[in-house]
């Protein structure tokens, strides 16, 4: 079977919220982030607009594969522009070949970034379309179920309906797991550093000591903060400390290891395609590697970041995987991927999480664990008449 073709859009997704918050809106800024430094651009002015990209990949029979990223219409662009006509006419279950292909081709303008958001997207389809091809789901295709389920924790990155009230809806939805976010930068020194304790102490008081809690610094650290807040949190029993640097900085992970030896330390949702995860767990610099299937190249990207893992005694977390399916069939079946984040701000409190599904298909996480669709493909209940009610300019 034949790619017919490949076709990206933008698209609006929304959450099919029905049910009223139980708590008040709270004005904030956010949690941190590397422009902390350059308080006069606020997080509305320096954060990419883009729409979401949708891609579709028809096969010669008229069977078709959906996949999703971000960044808009650069995004599209590099899509329709590249990839499309570079893959039309190929093996549809070539998908070793086509990421391949795809890097390589991308490589005079770099693979990495906006690049690998297409690729992502494409590589999604075409798993999409494979199982639905061969009438299986896509955790079989990738070695069939590793465990029953998934066990998932939720990550407060909606700081609006408040961080006390968020983590108590999502202990009631049964989550055994949480993650927090810090708010300053290195910007804030030692009062930054009070504010992350505090920050910490308030919520493994909340959750109690059976519940897992991790901190999140969103790129937002230098070596030294990074440290300080390190040890500053070590009496919490944090599970770990995330994406502390910005993501080129490999030489800052390495002296930020050295310097917490004993912490456990996570990191990858910016890395992108294959090489700064080989880098880490090579190196050690890391002990949990985090892509994002949407944006790291794909769930053929993922596949292989989970081996790179397993090979050097790691975990691998797929960074918002339980957001969608691809992440959960992936989940499911490696043996490094120990559990699945639920992010994108979980739901506000009140509203149940069935109602902050952006794609019809995606199974809802119960009491905490999820288990993907065994429908053919990733099982999306969606085609091209859903996409097109949603589409954007860009």
């Amino acid at each position: 079977m034949r790619i017919r073709d490949i076709r990206a859009a933008t698209v609006r997704l929304d959450p099919p919220m029905r049910t009223a918050p139980r708590v008040p809106k709270q004005a904030t800024p956010g949690f941190a982030s590397p422009m902390l430094r350059y308080p006069e651009y606020p997080r509305a002015k320096w954060s990419a607009s883009w729409s979401r990209v949708a891609v579709v990949v028809t096969a010669e029979d008229g069977t078709t594969g959906f996949g999703f990223t971000n960044h808009g219409a650069p995004v599209r662009e590099i899509v329709n522009g590249h990839f499309a006509p570079l893959l039309a006419g190929e093996d549809v279950m070539a998908t070793e070949r086509h990421w391949d292909a795809m890097r390589r081709a991308s490589a005079p303008y770099g693979s990495a970034g906006l690049a690998s958001y297409a690729m992502s997207a494409v590589d999604i389809a075409l798993w999409d379309l494979k199982g639905k091809l061969l009438g299986r789901p896509v955790y079989e295709l990738l070695g069939g179920p590793q465990k029953a389920s998934i066990e998932c924790y939720a990550s407060n990155t909606d700081l609006q309906w408040g961080t006390p009230e968020s983590i108590a809806w999502f202990l009631e939805l049964g989550f055994r797991a949480v993650k927090v976010f810090l708010r300053d930068g290195p910007e804030a020194g030692i009062s930054g550093v009070r504010r992350a304790e505090e920050l910490v102490a308030r919520t493994r008081e909340q959750v109690g000591p059976d519940v897992e809690l991790m901190v999140d610094a969103w790129i937002s650290l230098n070596v030294e903060q990074a440290v300080r807040i390190g040890e500053a949190i070590r009496p919490y029993r944090v599970k770990w400390l995330e994406d502390y640097l910005l993501p080129e900085d490999m030489v800052g992970y390495r002296r930020v290891r050295e310097r917490l030896p004993g912490a456990v330390l996570a990191s990858g949702e910016h890395w992108y395609t294959l090489q700064p995860f080989a880098e880490a767990a090579a190196g050690g610099l890391v002990d949990i590697l985090q892509p994002d299937l949407a944006w790291c190249g794909g769930i053929t990207a993922g596949q292989k970041v989970a081996h790179l893992a397993e090979a050097h005694g790691l975990s691998m977390i797929v960074h918002g995987g339980m957001n969608y399916p691809w992440g959960q069939h992936l989940s499911l079946a490696m043996p490094a991927i120990p559990m699945g984040e639920r992010s994108e701000g979980v739901s506000p409190p009140g509203v149940p999480l069935e109602e902050m599904t952006l794609l019809p298909g995606t199974p809802t996480i119960q009491n905490g664990r999820v288990r993907p669709s065994d429908a053919p493909g990733l099982g999306l209940e969606i085609d091209r008449d859903w996409l097109e009610a949603r589409a954007t300019a860009g």
